[in-house]
Formats: structure tokens, C-alpha cells, sequence
């Protein structure tokens, strides 16, 4: 009686750790887990892991993106005051309109190195539009590719203008050309 209360208890036993096993196995399998790796390189399941060009994570945070190209160092010829490097343009989802629409903020910042003010700042838009009025004096499409900022108006050393536009996907948007204002 005791033998076959000891063998029935390790037939249970392998039972229970063969269906914990298999329990284990599907579950990895199910959630993307790299499970020899996790071991030696902690990192999140892949359900985990976001990159910056997903808003599905945080569509309603107000943080703006900075830009993915790399940044290029202005090629200055001698005595050049600025170049159209020194603009930074910052864009970013924002709170969608009541309707539905996504909505982006773009931060327009002169950054020129030499503490010159830019006007005449031109951006490569396409064809660009909003669902949400943009000021005119803040940011106009002028033709196909050609957006004018600030009204043609210097944007002086270290300001920012930002303003929101409603699409459903995000303009690229880039400097076309500038202006420098000799001080």
C-alpha cells in the first residue's frame, strides 16, 4: 500500500511539472520572450519596448520629438553669419481635436551659433493643411513645398515660435532656406 501510494505521488509529481512546463513554454512563446537571453541580457518583452515614432504609448503627452536625421554641422565659408542648420524644428503629437483628428505642436527655434537673428525662414512642406486654423502670421503655405514662418519676420537669436497644426499623420518638415540679419 505504501509503494503504490509513493509511485502514485511521483506520477502526479511529473505530471504537475510536465503541465507547469508546457504551461511555461506557451506562455514565452505567446509573449515574445527570448527566454535563453533573458537570462544573460535583461531586457523588456518586445510588448514593452516603444520606439519615438509610435504615439500609441503616450498620444496625449505633450512632450515634443527632436528630430531623427542626424544633426549636420553647418559648413560656415568665412564670415558667414548663419545657415539654414541654425533653424531646429521640434515636432510632436499633441491632444486630439474633439473630433478625432491627431494633433501635432512644432517648435521652430533659432539656434545660430553666432547670435544672428534669421528671417525670411523657409520650410519644405509639401502640401501642407489643418484642420485646425493655423495664424497665418505664424506659419502659411505659400505654394507646394514652400511654407513661410513668422511672416518673413526675424526670428531673434535663442527665440522660439511654435504653433499647432490637426492632421492625421505628421508633415516632415525641414528648412528650405533663410535669411541672416547682420547685426
Amino acid at each position: 500500500m505504501m509503494k503504490d501510494l509513493s509511485t502514485t505521488t511521483q506520477r502526479v509529481s511529473v505530471i504537475f511539472a510536465s503541465v507547469f512546463f508546457i504551461f511555461f513554454l506557451v506562455s514565452a512563446i505567446l509573449t515574445d520572450l527570448d527566454i535563453i537571453h533573458s537570462f544573460m541580457e535583461p531586457s523588456p518583452p518586445s510588448f514593452l519596448r516603444m520606439d519615438l515614432k509610435s504615439a500609441i504609448g503616450a498620444p496625449y503627452r505633450k512632450l515634443l520629438l527632436t528630430r531623427e536625421a542626424t544633426i549636420e554641422e553647418p559648413t560656415r565659408i568665412w564670415g558667414e553669419k548663419c545657415t539654414k542648420s541654425d533653424i531646429v524644428i521640434n515636432q510632436g503629437p499633441t491632444a486630439p481635436l474633439p473630433t478625432g483628428i491627431p494633433t501635432y505642436t512644432v517648435e521652430v527655434v533659432n539656434a545660430c551659433v553666432t547670435g544672428c537673428d534669421i528671417y525670411g525662414i523657409h520650410f519644405k512642406c509639401g502640401w501642407f493643411s489643418s484642420a485646425h486654423l493655423i495664424n497665418p502670421r505664424v506659419f502659411k503655405r505659400l505654394h507646394y513645398d514652400d511654407c513661410l514662418v513668422n511672416d518673413g519676420k526675424p526670428l531673434v537669436y535663442g527665440g522660439t515660435l511654435s504653433f499647432q497644426y490637426a492632421n492625421t499623420y505628421p508633415y516632415p518638415l525641414s528648412v528650405s532656406s533663410v535669411v541672416c540679419k547682420l547685426k
